[in-house]
């Protein structure tokens, strides 16, 4: 290498020339391009964008002009990158989902909120909006500086006089290097009134504007859940808020509907109704059956049609959960501050704003007074001449020249050359008496507004004052009502909110049909009633589980292989009393050949309480709850089952209570639970009760002094029995006899530690039911038959039964045989 050319050559450390590079480029998009003004809430881009359709004249009393025409003059003056970038952002500010109160007044096609692209830029036209000349309004009175554009033949604006708070009112969003910005809309009235308040009171917290400005308020509408994502962005310019569609429910021939109305900001809805019909074809939303957009020009409206089975409340609460039509907005409120990235509160957006239109106006009332005072000059002048009229017209008249009667003037009647000038330019009519009153009125008058124009700039409050004026001329013209609505904070509502508390029957048939529907379906009737039918069950079905439990309780179902799973009680269906029911494969994901053998409700997991088990062959065992609080949708092992045992019961107790087991034989064995140890959930468990050949295990219950056993057959035969007569045994033996099994009555099919005050409900096998009250029933020994309790038919048989909580409500029992039993029919509830 010459010595020449290695005397040009620099050497520098790479990773200081990276860092540096980095640096620059990093501020330029910073600054240049990615993040708004806090003066005007204008980027680079949309700032060039509304100049150049100003200097162009689209004003809002001008034709559209094309779009195309519009983004070369903004690339080729004042934006030197490419033409899409411009063309779209000129698209967003004409859009009305996108912007609260737009800036281009658009002709054609500028896209819609379904995610649809604006056409062409050379089919569509454009102009400034009527609130988009508020943003240059005194542009031309030195309100602003200008700098050289990128190759320096023009000179573009620093900023904008920008006569409304824009970078509140329409908010702004972008990444740069490092950092973001996204800043909500908001309502022009109310920030205005923020602004006056601030006018008022210079030291004002951002929650005291909170008063007037009370939050987002976006172009889409819809709702804005609770205030404290609010407050935390307007304290701190960082929060988050949810956003949530508004939607109505509306009833159509006893089916339900929901219908979107509105749609969170920066939702695109075409997207939004695909999501709804996966999230359906994928099992993952039950209940809608139909789903289609009729929104039109006269607004939006998405159409969810409901099956007549589930509650709508339910699924609309899965669609907030699992769709975009619940979303959140983050709020981070970073802007540039004299050139500088700062995340500011509310009050400081506010205050940077009211610092830059006093300079504004301070700017406009100097260039007034500048321009009232050279035309005061120029009239001072004229006056001298009226009056010395005879001797100005000598002297011009005695002038060879222009410049020799200039310096005549200047000389002879002390005035400036401009003073000069415009003498020698008046015409001749200024000379007639009518002209002379009216020069002389213009000077009071330019006087007069010299004075008031020195006022303002000499007191501060007066500029205050005007900006309070004129933005509340701007307020009056340009605002509207809020289109967001503020609720209450919901963000994270629960399906049992929106589920009234109330008791229900919950049946689930022996091949797995499960619903549920309110206790006072069924009436109550005296012993020996026909009863009525509870449930059209199909061929060769019958009734299994039947029991009351409350919506919001969980239910955990226990199967034959020992497995466990959990559902709410309103996520089962609610159906019609004769309804089949819905098959119980399609709530929980039990495997193939597994049967549900047990339900116990479960208020919460949050307690010092046990799940008892018993099992077919005689085993027991007693786990905490709290083993079985976390449950996959797959299923839990809760008990480890030996071959050819089933599980008969699952009682909650809380460790310290009274077992009583009974056997199909009729035989029952009473012994404390502290006889069984606390084991882990796979275990498998001690014996209860030693069991003879053939017998087996049919039913267990928690035992509770002063109560009675009830003991129920498959003939219908039934009775009560005081618990006193079951003496405490010690766990594995052979029990005592509870019942004398002849066949007149059949083997036990219940057994239930009851309460006088309580009913019971019986269902057979053919899925016919009967409610009636427990003190009808009559109390007899252990060695006896139990009386009749319901008349069964030949083919028919009782299924199973539960204790029910009296209804205060019922007044009145039916007369035996009162009512007929009906015929069950087929029913369409459950399709």
């Amino acid at each position: 290498m010459s010595e020449e050319l290695h005397s040009q050559v620099k050497e520098i450390d790479i990773s200081t020339e990276m860092r540096t590079s980095f640096l620059d480029y990093a501020m330029s998009i910073i600054v240049s391009r990615a993040l708004p003004d806090v003066r005007d809430g204008l980027k680079p881009v949309h700032r060039r964008i509304l100049f150049a359709m100003s200097e162009l004249g689209m004003s809002p009393d001008k034709p559209h002009k094309k779009s195309a025409r519009i983004v070369g003059e903004v690339i080729g003056k004042y934006h030197p990158h490419g033409d899409t970038a411009v063309y779209e952002t000129m698209v967003r500010m004409a859009q009305d989902f996108s912007l609260r109160y737009m800036l281009v007044d658009g002709h054609g096609n500028f896209g819609s909120i379904d995610g649809d692209m604006a056409a062409a830029m050379r089919y569509t036209e454009a102009r400034l909006s009527k609130i988009a000349m508020e943003l240059l309004r005194d542009i031309n009175r030195e309100t602003i500086d200008y700098k050289p554009n990128y190759d320096g033949e023009e000179n573009e604006p620093v900023v904008l006089p920008s006569r409304f708070p824009n970078l509140l009112v329409n908010g702004s969003s972008g990444i740069a290097v490092g950092m973001a910005t996204n800043i909500p809309p908001h309502n022009l009235r109310e920030v205005i009134e923020g602004i006056q308040l601030m006018i008022q009171n210079p030291d004002i917290t951002p929650l005291e504007l909170m008063q007037v400005i009370k939050g987002p308020d976006f172009p889409t509408a819809g709702f804005i859940l609770g205030r404290e994502g609010i407050r935390s962005a307007y304290q701190t310019g960082r929060g988050s808020v949810t956003m949530r569609a508004r939607t109505v429910i509306e009833e159509n021939n006893n089916k339900a509907r929901i219908i979107v109305n509105e749609l969170p900001y920066q939702v695109n809805k075409a997207r939004l109704v695909e999501k709804i019909a996966e999230l359906v074809r994928e099992k993952k939303i039950d209940g809608i059956t139909d789903l289609r957009d009729e929104s039109d020009r006269n607004g939006m409206r998405v159409v969810i049609e409901l099956r007549r089975d589930v509650n709508p409340n339910v699924v609309l609460n899965n669609l907030f959960k699992q769709t975009a039509m619940q979303s959140n907005f983050g709020i981070i409120m970073l802007a540039l501050v004299n050139g500088e990235p700062r995340v500011l509160n509310l009050r400081e957006m506010l205050h940077y704003y009211l610092k830059h239109q006093q300079e504004v106006i301070r700017r406009r009332t100097e260039y007034d007074l500048r321009k009232a005072e050279a035309r005061a000059h120029i009239l001072e002048g004229l006056r001298i001449a009226l009056d010395h009229l005879d001797q100005v017209i000598a002297l011009i008249r005695a002038s060879r020249t222009t410049e020799e009667a200039r310096e005549g003037l200047m000389s002879t009647f002390h005035l400036s050359h401009d003073q000069a000038q415009a003498i020698l330019d008046m015409r001749l009519q200024r000379l007639t008496g009518l002209e002379r009153e009216k020069i002389e009125a213009e000077y009071a008058e330019l006087m007069k507004k010299i004075a008031e124009l020195k006022a303002i700039l000499a007191d501060e409050q007066l500029i205050l004052a005007i900006i309070s004026e004129e933005l509340n001329e701007i307020k009056e013209k340009f605002g509207d009502e809020r289109r967001s609505e503020i609720t209450v904070g919901e963000e994270s509502i629960e399906d049992e909110d929106l589920i009234p508390r109330e008791d229900v029957v919950i049946t689930i048939t022996h091949t797995g049909y499960i619903k549920r529907l309110p206790v006072t379906t069924y009436r109550n009737q005296k012993r020996g009633g026909r009863g009525i039918v509870g449930m059209d069950t199909k061929d060769n079905d019958f009734v299994e589980h039947l029991f009351v439990t409350n919506t919001h309780h969980y239910l955990l179902f226990f199967t034959n292989k020992g497995k466990v799973y959990r559902l709410k009680a309103y996520e089962i269906p609610d159906l019609s009393r004769t309804a089949r029911g819905t098959p119980i494969i399609n709530l929980i994901q039990i495997e193939q050949g597994e049967t549900v053998n047990a339900v116990i409700p479960v208020e919460s997991f949050e307690t010092d309480q046990y799940l008892f088990f018993a099992t077919k062959q005689g085993v027991v065992k007693k786990t905490p709850i709290d083993d079985y609080s976390n449950i996959r949708k797959g299923g839990l092992i809760a008990i480890n089952l030996r071959e050819d045992d089933d599980l008969i019961g699952v009682k909650l107790t809380d460790g310290n209570q009274g077992i009583i087991m009974g056997t199909k034989q009729g035989m029952s064995i009473h012994f404390p639970e502290q006889d069984v140890r606390s084991m882990g959930r796979s275990a498998t468990g001690v014996k209860g009760i030693h069991l003879d050949d053939e017998d087996a295990v049919i039913d267990m219950d928690v035992v509770h002094e002063d109560n009675s056993v009830l003991i129920v057959t498959s003939k219908g035969f039934g009775k009560r029995t005081p618990v006193s007569e079951y003496r405490i045994q010690s766990r594995g033996g052979k029990g005592i006899k509870t019942l004398n099994v002849t066949d007149k009555n059949g083997p036990v099919v219940g057994l239930k530690v009851v309460q006088q005050e309580e009913d019971l409900m019986i269902i057979t096998a053919l899925g016919t039911v009967i409610r009636t009250s427990m003190d009808g029933i009559s109390v007899m020994g252990r060695n006896t038959q139990g009386v009749r309790l319901i008349n069964i038919r030949e083919d028919d048989e009782v299924g199973t039964l539960a204790r029910v909580q009296k209804n205060e409500e019922q007044d009145g029992s039916e007369e035996d045989g009162d009512w007929e039993e009906t015929e069950a029919t087929e029913s369409t509830d459950s399709e």
